[in-house]
């Protein structure tokens, strides 16, 4: 009644209101506003952006927000276009706040990038938009005839949701002749009325009085409430109920389980009988919370707990209880129970994440912000005040930033290949006793930097490869491994630049970028190169790429590719070579050398020998190892004069190569100054081109063997100038004979030996010795020693007299071949010095 008689003048003064509440200065970090309730949607309510300092138009980009509890109700929004705070929904201070006293909405803005926090509280003033209500609208109110004058009767209050000002101010009464109104005020600062009567009543006369109770509330504009109050005069009831005193307090758990006794009241009445029987209940005006959690034994007066206690929506409740006697014209009594809840330790901490940025990067420094974390605890007292904590050996730690907010950070730096990732115990923890507890994980995951280069599973890769391999072939793979992860462990390998042998490293070998495999691109050759290396990157794709290097040796192994090549004996024009063997021979004879030379290696190029024909098999012998052909047994009357061997010469390699010389010895009497095919070849014309080296070789060798046969000539023709002079005065005489220099030079003269002696470069001249007249009477020997003469071939020279064909004794024919023995060791190349493949054939030619 009179609700809106000036409501247009009272939305005018609550806008005033608001604009004088909001024209203090603005705080960084704790700002505080007010608004009143019941405002339409849209509502301006403050200007965030400007009072916290914040651009406008990075609202939007750095999520620029109000962080509320999960379900809760979202009275007010930002306007992330302008930062003005609005009224997103209708505020109802009555529905927010049941209790009493200020009404504060707690606002935590969050903005990121960087993480800021703003604690902001808005108070919802109360406007009077209730008014004053009465649990029923019309009360019967019983009274005896003999009430005196100046008695009390207590009325049922209005009920007023609004506070303050705005709450109960006043009652009123309507004019009537027999009852008058005071109002009282309670300790809890609220009105009731009661009824006090001024003139003696008479049933007789009048027996119901009619009466009209308001109830006005002190806001702007004033708001009423009105109660018919139907006073019936009884018979008199002499006496009414008394409680013990008006008012009770309890204290009482809020755990407490239902049934407990809250408290016993006790009220008296002096009548007897019925008029004496009490009876109690709750008062009109209780309000439908107590009746829901508490109950009262209507005879006992026992009030008992019937619902659960929360000390969290209500730590005080107000019951009005009243007692009644059960004689005619009852006077109800009333008295006032304040039950006290005592706080107990029932709600554990709640944690919200308010804000998480994860992935972190693990190259993030100390201090990083991972996480805003919100705790709360509806108890209050010890109970309510929470620390929280995060769990051991995790390099992250909790700042607190306001009162129970915190902020997850970094403590040290991270490593994603140690730990990839963290799960984050939080535990919130209150100072009840008991304490409780409550653990949230959060799972933080570490993204990966490029900071690891590859690594190769080998310190360095040697790889054989058999010559002649296939082009294309694989050859080996390497690998490396990055302990990244993503694009920061794709590894790409690739060859370094080089040159082998003046050619590009990437004509020889071919790398795959992703697999590592190596393949070779030609077909390797052990005689031109025997081994080489390369340098192998591998790469990563992070940025920016990192990446190692590792050394691969490759070395090519031999191949039992190349045949022998026979170098000597060398037939002459293309026929069939032959040697001289004088009939004289005698066993071990010396006929020549067989050599043959291998470009392979190791086992494939160690060279046997052996007879492979022969028109007489009993007659010679190749040695195995150095191919000497030697006799075996003098010849026979009836040994062939032509003998037809074919001198086999196999390497050491699997399967085997060979190569054939066919020989053609002839017998004869006499060895004529001829060269044989054993001393004279020339080199093949692929051995004789295949190196600068070899005609520099021949050159040399032509040029000491040259000096060599120089030398002898000199020094034969001095030795023979100095005979010439003797023999002058000394006749030769039979037992000593001296060589004729001067005899004319026929085929029975000088004669070489089957095999050419070579002196090795840088010798001199052989000496020449007489044999002392210890042979065969009439025959004279010269002996060629070079310097060194264990290694040195003997050249046999004819004797001065013409042979005596008509000797018939052999033995003494024989006696002076066996003071001169040759030597049977094989000459065997110097190892201390290889020439490259494509040279060997020509130097063991030569030797």
């Amino acid at each position: 009644m009179g609700a809106g008689a000036g409501s247009g003048r009272g939305q005018l003064f609550l806008r005033s209101l608001l604009f004088l509440l909001l024209a203090g200065p603005p705080a960084r970090g704790q700002l505080r506003y007010a608004v009143p309730e019941e405002l339409e949607h849209g509502a301006f309510v403050a200007n965030l952006g400007e009072d916290l300092g914040l651009d406008v138009s990075t609202l939007s980009a750095r999520r620029f927000r109000i962080v509320s509890r999960a379900g809760a109700r979202q009275h007010l929004e930002v306007n992330l276009e302008n930062g003005i705070l609005f009224v997103n929904e209708r505020i109802d201070r009555e529905e927010v706040c049941e209790a009493g006293g200020t009404c504060l909405l707690h606002l935590q803005l969050l903005v990121e990038s960087p993480l800021e926090l703003y604690r902001v509280e808005v108070e919802v003033l109360d406007i009077n938009d209730h008014a004053p209500t009465f649990p029923w609208q019309e009360y019967v109110l019983e009274v005896a005839e003999s009430a005196v004058l100046g008695a009390r009767f207590p009325l049922e209050s209005a009920q007023d949701p609004d506070v303050g000002a705005n709450s109960v101010h006043t009652y009123r009464l309507s004019p009537n002749g027999f009852f008058s109104l005071e109002v009282q005020t309670r300790s809890d600062a609220s009105k009731f009325a009661e009824l006090v009567l001024e003139r003696a009543l008479d049933r007789e006369q009048q027996r119901v009085h009619r009466v009209l109770l308001t109830a006005l509330d002190g806001g702007v504009p004033e708001r009423s409430g009105t109660a018919h109050i139907l006073v019936t005069v009884l018979d008199a009831n002499d006496n009414v109920p008394a409680f013990d005193q008006p008012s009770y307090g309890v204290s009482l758990p809020e755990d407490a389980p239902a049934g407990t006794l809250v408290i016993q009241l006790n009220a008296t009445d002096l009548d007897e009988g019925p008029n004496g029987e009490i009876e109690y209940s709750f008062s009109g005006h209780a309000p439908p919370r107590v009746r829901e959690l508490f109950h009262v034994e209507p005879r006992s007066g026992q009030v008992l707990l019937k619902g659960r206690l929360d000390y969290e929506r209500a730590s005080l409740h107000e019951l009005y209880v009243q007692a009644k006697d059960r004689g005619p014209s009852a006077v109800a009594v009333h008295c006032r129970v304040l039950v006290h809840l005592l706080d107990v330790n029932d709600n554990a901490p709640e944690v919200t994440l308010t804000s998480v940025s994860t992935p972190v990067l693990e190259d993030a420094p100390p201090g990083t912000v991972i996480a805003v974390i919100s705790v709360q605890d509806r108890d209050s007292g010890d109970n309510g005040r929470v620390s929280c904590e995060v769990g051991p050996n995790v390099p992250f730690e909790l700042r607190s930033s306001f009162r129970n907010y915190y902020t997850l950070v970094t403590t040290q730096a991270l490593d994603r290949e140690v730990v990839p990732e963290y799960n984050v115990s939080i535990t919130a923890r209150d100072m009840g006793s008991p304490a409780l507890l409550t653990r949230s994980t959060l799972t933080i995951p570490v993204s990966d930097v490029n900071d690891n280069a590859p690594r190769f599973l080998q310190p360095s890769y040697s790889v054989y490869v058999m010559e002649n391999n296939a082009p294309g072939a694989s050859i080996c793979s390497v690998s490396a491994l990055d302990p990244d992860c993503q694009q920061n462990a794709y590894l790409s390998y690739s060859i370094a630049d080089g040159h082998i042998h003046g050619m590009p490293v990437g004509t020889y070998v071919s790398i795959n970028s992703d697999s590592g495999h190596m393949y070779a691109l030609r077909s390797l050759d052990y005689e031109q190169i025997r081994s080489f290396q390369i340098q192998v990157q591998a790469q990563d794709a992070g940025f920016p790429p990192l990446s190692a290097n590792v050394t691969v040796h490759i070395f090519v192994l031999d191949q039992n590719d190349n045949a022998p090549v026979i170098v000597s004996p060398m037939p002459r024009n293309g026929s069939v070579a032959t040697e001289l063997v004088p009939r004289s021979a005698r066993p071990g004879y010396l006929v020549g050398t067989v050599s043959a030379v291998d470009a392979d290696a190791g086992l494939n190029s160690r060279l046997s020998y052996q007879l492979l024909q022969a028109t007489d098999f009993t007659l010679f012998s190749v040695a195995p190892d150095t191919g000497e052909l030697r006799t075996l047994r003098s010849f026979l009357e009836q040994d062939a004069s032509r003998q037809q061997l074919v001198v086999q010469v196999r390497d050491g390699g699997q399967p085997a190569l060979s190569a054939t010389v066919s020989l053609l010895l002839s017998v004869v009497e006499t060895m004529p100054q001829t060269l044989s095919d054993f001393s004279e070849f020339s080199l093949p014309p692929e051995v004789s081109s295949s190196s600068p080296l070899t005609l520099y070789l021949l050159v040399s060798l032509g040029s000491i063997s040259f000096t060599f046969l120089l030398a002898i000539l000199i020094l034969t023709a001095i030795r023979c100038r100095g005979e010439r002079r003797s023999r002058q005065g000394d006749s030769c005489s039979p037992p000593r004979c001296h060589c004729c220099p001067g005899s004319r030079p026929s085929s029975d003269g000088l004669k070489t030996s089957n095999l050419t002696a070579q002196p090795p470069a840088g010798t001199t001249a052989a000496t020449c010795l007489d044999v002392p007249a210890g042979g065969p009477p009439g025959y004279c020997y010269k002996v060629c020693l070079g310097p060194e003469s264990a290694q040195s071939d003997f050249m046999f020279l004819k004797p001065c007299s013409p042979p005596r064909n008509n000797e018939k004794d052999p033995g003494k024919r024989s006696q002076p071949e066996q003071h001169l023995q040759v030597s049977k060791e094989a000459k065997q190349p110097n190892t201390d010095w290889l020439p490259p493949s494509t040279q060997r054939p020509a130097l063991k030619r030569y030797r």
